[in-house]
């Protein structure tokens, strides 16, 4: 193995079969020991954050593949906190696209003047740069492809698939009296046709789920929908 990227929560390497491993750490996102699924900053550490999560990815990449969402997922290895996926070449240096339930995060932030805590939103869609340094600044359509970070089509199918993704991981954690407000999705081309495919992870680092009046934090998601 050859280590490719040290990120904020997880460490890439490329493997001698063509695919990369993915290695899950500890690390969350958040500020002064808070979690914020929605920071660009190393916040915190929860014992046992890394395996947590990659059991969650497995089951919504499952979940995904079962609808013909298509990903970039190949396998797991638990006791190793990994999972295998294929190579992918994403978009620009680096796109998050958020799908948004109620006005919660960054968004009221943004238009509290507009929005109250907590108000419906009809599965918004929006993009982010990633860009530590720039505080990941939001995109439009228009702003993508006039920088050739994406074409009108990309734009068309990325966004038709962030929403059919969310609508399902929504419709699976009501089952368990959960709801979703909003859920960060990465998105990159992957194989020789270069058919784009949902990437990075799909876990409690990058959703907020609330059940019970509260947040749950990633172990408590992941042990409320895993068991």
């Amino acid at each position: 193995m050859q280590l490719v990227y040290e990120g904020k929560t997880k460490a890439v390497y490329a493997l001698e079969d063509g695919n990369y491993l993915l290695k899950f750490k500890d690390d969350l996102t958040g500020a002064d020991g808070v979690f914020d699924p929605g920071a660009n900053t190393v916040g915190l550490q929860m014992e046992g954050a890394g395996r947590a999560g990659l059991r969650l990815s497995q089951y919504f990449f499952e979940l995904l593949q079962r609808h013909d969402i298509p990903t970039h997922y190949v396998a797991v290895s638990i006791p190793d906190a990994a999972m295998t996926v294929k190579p992918a070449v994403p978009f620009g240096q680096g796109l998050e696209v958020i799908c948004r339930y109620r006005a919660w995060g960054s968004f009221l932030r943004r238009y509290r003047r507009y929005v109250k805590e907590g108000q419906p939103l009809p599965a918004f869609v929006e993009y982010t740069i990633k860009d530590d340094a720039a505080g990941d600044p939001p995109i439009t359509k228009d702003g993508l492809v006039l920088l050739g970070i994406l074409t009108e089509q990309e734009y068309e199918i990325i966004t038709a698939l962030t929403r059919r993704a969310a609508d399902l991981i929504k419709a699976d954690l009501a089952k368990r009296q959960m709801e979703l407000y909003d859920l960060k999705l990465e998105f990159g081309r992957v194989g020789a046709g270069g058919e784009i495919a949902v990437i990075d992870e799909i876990s409690g680092g990058n959703m907020r789920v609330c059940y019970d009046g509260r947040f749950l934090d990633p172990l408590e998601l992941a042990e409320k929908v895993l068991g």
